[in-house]
């Protein structure tokens, strides 16, 4: 799924930096993308994604570190723990200013 929006806004600048439309398209295409990006919808969706993948490298973690054991370097374990911690905190927004509502 990263990929593909990787490539959807790689798109779209190239689209807007190629263009000819000029500044009327680019105002056009600003505007649509804030109104995307300040959905609701949208923004649980990325809140709940960004979750589900603390949720999952907790995981990964956990099992990681039953076959690694002490072998694992420090800094990946606090990583991952910081990562886990900041999920489970109080903390009713995320990196993006968006909250759950």
């Amino acid at each position: 799924m990263r990929y593909r929006l990787t490539f959807v806004a790689g798109l779209a600048l190239g689209y807007v930096l190629g263009t000819r439309a000029g500044r009327e398209r680019y105002e056009q295409l600003k505007k649509s993308f804030r109104e995307v990006s300040q959905n609701p919808a949208v923004r649980n969706t990325v809140e709940s994604a960004a979750q589900q993948g603390r949720d999952v490298a907790g995981k990964a973690f956990h099992t990681v570190s039953e076959k690694v054991g002490d072998r694992m370097p420090d800094s990946v374990a606090e990583r991952v723990r910081s990562l886990r911690e900041r999920g489970q905190g109080d903390a009713t927004e995320d990196d993006w200013g968006t909250s759950n509502t």
